[in-house]
């Protein structure tokens, strides 16, 4: 069965790839929605944040022979850490200025990050083996599928729902959100704002960072593997509204697929046709799909 000259297979074997790149547009979108949407902060060091973790993985099992389950969780709490530190020294110092500040702050962390790595590693690539459990793959009748990425897949769906579930549907998400809309009235009720300000910041980079290490078995470890993907996560923040928790989640799964989409119709548009979305959403609704007007 064809479907406008292209066999059914193949559609349904791009949507697959779609939702494997929307995974991590979404992970990382979620993050940089909630450090933006909570603490007013463009952080384009986001992407370098995604690469660290990816590199603290591959450092964890070279150096420690700690493996990809123990990355999972150690490299996201120890950038989150790091965050910490830099939201306490840095960040925090232009939380009231123009977003220009936090630009160019941002900016600059990011190529710090990143030189950092390439200095030290080179930008050719480090390989990440894949963990013996989720090696092989699946015959689905239509497509071979790699279990790992189906894994990506699925982990994605699952933290993108506990972060919007946690942030809009439970007491300390609305306390958060109370801290940030209105820090002088919640610290009146006795709660320590600049404690929830820098856990919210900590959340976005671990986000990030997690990300990284889901991407570094598929991609190898590379110094560039963030800058070559932060624009794009830009752009499906913007598409979804800045600062939108669900915008973020949906906008990333949604533009993965019509990414993967259009590999299969047009291919030369593939790399443009989310920022050809953005323009034709910010036309329409300049506050994004689900973006609030100020």
């Amino acid at each position: 069965m064809d479907i406008f000259g292209v066999p059914i297979q193949a559609l349904l074997g791009q949507v697959l790839i779609g939702l494997i790149n929307g995974g991590f547009y979404a992970i990382l979108s979620l993050g940089l929605a909630l450090i933006f949407g909570l603490l007013n902060i463009i952080n384009f060091a986001h992407g370098a944040v995604y690469t660290a973790g990816a590199f603290v993985a591959w450092l964890l099992l070279e150096h420690l022979g700690i493996g990809y389950w123990g990355a999972l969780l150690f490299a996201p709490g120890i950038i989150a850490l790091i965050g910490i530190f830099l939201e306490k020294t840095l960040v925090s110092q232009i939380y009231r200025q123009d977003h220009l500040y936090g630009l160019l702050l941002t900016y600059g962390m990011a190529l710090i990050i990143e030189g950092g790595f390439r200095q030290g590693y080179g930008v050719s690539g480090i390989p990440y083996n894949l963990p013996e459990t989720l090696s092989g793959g699946v015959n689905l009748g239509f497509m071979y599928l790699p279990i790992y990425r189906g894994w990506v897949v699925v982990v994605s769906f699952v933290v993108c729902f506990l972060v919007w579930y946690v942030i809009e549907r439970t007491k300390l998400g609305s306390t958060l959100r109370a801290a940030t809309e209105n820090p002088a009235l919640t610290k009146a009720f006795g709660i320590n704002v600049p404690r929830l300000i820098t856990l919210i910041y900590a959340l976005g980079v671990g986000l990030a960072a997690f990300a990284g290490v889901l991407a570094a078995p598929i991609y190898q470890v590379n110094p560039l593997m963030g800058s070559n993907l932060i624009i794009v996560v830009f752009a499906v923040v913007v598409i979804g509204g800045m600062g939108s928790i669900m915008g973020a989640i949906v906008s990333g799964f949604a533009l993965g697929v019509v990414e993967g989409l259009t590999k299969v119709f047009y291919p030369p548009a593939s790399q443009l046709v989310i920022f050809i979305f953005m323009a034709a959403i910010l036309l329409i609704r300049p506050a994004g799909l689900f973006g609030r007007k100020q």
